[in-house]
């Protein structure tokens, strides 16, 4: 009975937890990584959450080491910036198409910056078997960058865990 249980926990423990991203394409100059999975939540629910970056993106992965210097601008135009201590202000993404729906993104994020022809990130939001279907989207292209693939799948996966848990629980996961 125990093993039973144990077993019944393992599999709901698996089916609620956030999918695993995909690297849906890869060659040598190209990937696309796709995540995916529903959540009881509102489409203004999922703005909410992802306009509020500082709250779920990792602090290892700025350049301050410092989410709370993060900032996103939900408008064309707007901006994903980091502000470091010197004054300095990187910009990580710029919005270039916003909808209910769908926030898109040129984002040639972190070891991607300066190397990209394209790197589209793409945040969307949709109705989904229960509640909404959260997804992010990020088609990189660019000479010889389709090695990055796995390395970039690894950070945007723990990325679209955090939000995800921001979008269920308010916060993100403590370490």
């Amino acid at each position: 009975m125990i093993r039973m249980t144990a077993l019944m926990a393992s599999v709901a423990m698996a089916l609620a937890a956030p999918a695993s991203a995909e690297v849906v394409s890869r060659s040598a100059d190209a990937f696309t990584l796709r995540f995916a999975v529903d959540v009881e939540t509102t489409p203004e629910g999922v703005v909410t959450a992802v306009s509020n970056l500082p709250a779920w993106w990792d602090p290892a992965h700025t350049y301050s080491g410092q989410s709370a210097n993060l900032s996103l601008t939900f408008e064309d135009g707007g901006c994903w910036c980091e502000r470091l201590a010197d004054g300095t202000v990187f910009q990580h993404a710029v919005v270039t198409d916003i909808t209910a729906e769908r926030v898109v993104m040129n984002a040639p994020l972190g070891p991607l910056h300066g190397k990209t022809t394209k790197a589209e990130l793409t945040f969307g939001s949709d109705p989904g078997n229960s509640g909404r279907r959260v997804s992010i989207d990020f088609v990189v292209e660019g000479p010889g960058l389709g090695v990055m693939a796995d390395d970039v799948n690894a950070v945007m996966d723990q990325a679209f865990a955090r939000l995800i848990h921001q979008i269920e629980y308010g916060a993100p996961p403590q370490p």
